[in-house]
């Protein structure tokens, strides 16, 4: 699930952003609030944006980023620049609590308390490799990769894990049966694991489209 947040970033330039991004973080730990400022300058948009698509409401967008950059702010001492990309934690974030929120409204628990489900299970078919690690280089890749998938595969990914849809909701939303739609996100998210191997490992890519 950690690829969708990543993705969401528009950046023009990744690595420069990245770097400026680490400077905003070490700022904001010494007190500057224009550093805060500069981050929300530059990912404000595509926070707000996640949120919206999740939520569907741009009042609890807003509240969403807010609360998130306030995080960012109190945790800035304690955020490690040398783990990986800003942008990436940010959007971690505002998905958690976006899709939180969402679940609120559905009487259903956070996602961290949930019990294993659908969602969890195409988590797990996912690379072993924590958001917070993501390069750049990483994102662009991954990025191209979800561009480049069957539309049917990247619309049942973007519902199950920037929607927060288990795989029977996807299957509802898109009137396709279960096992098509567990098919899809599963070849799909081995396509991009292919785009981020892990150490010492290169995955088959699948063939064929589901």
């Amino acid at each position: 699930m950690w690829l969708l947040f990543a993705l969401a970033a528009q950046t023009d330039e990744p690595r420069q952003s990245s770097e400026a991004d680490a400077d905003a973080m070490r700022r904001m730990a010494a007190g500057d609030g224009g550093a805060l400022a500069e981050l929300y300058d530059r990912h404000g948009r595509a926070m707000f944006s996640l949120a919206v698509r999740i939520l569907r409401d741009e009042g609890d967008a807003e509240e969403i980023v807010q609360d998130v950059f306030a995080q960012a702010w109190r945790q800035a001492s304690r955020y490690d620049t040398t783990r990986g990309v800003v942008v990436a934690w940010l959007l971690m974030m505002t998905r958690s609590r976006a899709i939180d929120r969402l679940r609120a409204r559905r009487g259903q628990p956070p996602l961290d308390s949930d019990h294993p489900s659908a969602l969890r299970d195409a988590a797990d078919a996912a690379p072993p490799v924590d958001l917070a690690l993501l390069t750049a280089d990483d994102i662009s890749r991954v990025r191209a990769a979800l561009d480049a998938l069957p539309d049917a595969q990247r619309m049942a990914i973007e519902l199950a894990f920037q929607e927060g849809l288990t795989h029977t909701e996807v299957a509802e939303r898109l009137d396709q049966p279960l096992g098509t739609i567990k098919t899809r996100i599963r070849v799909g998210l081995l396509r991009l694991r292919a785009a981020l191997p892990s150490p010492g490992h290169t995955p088959d890519t699948p063939e064929g489209h589901a």
